[in-house]
């Protein structure tokens, strides 16, 4: 997947997708991030919960609930991504602003 990381959460990049490997609702939800990242221009990484290396609270707080994406550490979606709610997550980060 484009933008993966070595299993270390925390990256240079904002948005982070946690994902599970043969996931097809992972597969589909990190696609989404990947257009609207790409329309405006920010980074996102992919962490596989399950990989070695990867920090086992990541698994523990969000195991039940993958694919989720993380904006800044804020939860903007479970299972499903609607992309305006990622936008409008991205544009709150352009402009300074908290979610």
């Amino acid at each position: 997947m484009d933008g993966a990381t070595d299993g270390r959460p925390g990256g240079s990049a904002r948005v982070l997708v946690l994902v599970r490997a043969d996931c097809r609702t992972c597969d589909r939800m990190e696609g989404v991030v990947r257009e609207i990242c790409g329309r405006v221009g920010e980074e996102h990484e992919v962490l596989d919960v399950d990989g070695p290396g990867a920090d086992p609270e990541w698994r523990a707080e969000y195991g039940d609930r993958i694919p989720v994406t993380l904006v800044d550490g804020t939860e903007v979606g479970s299972w499903r991504l609607e992309p305006d709610e990622l936008v409008r997550a991205l544009a709150a980060l352009a402009g300074g602003g908290a979610r």
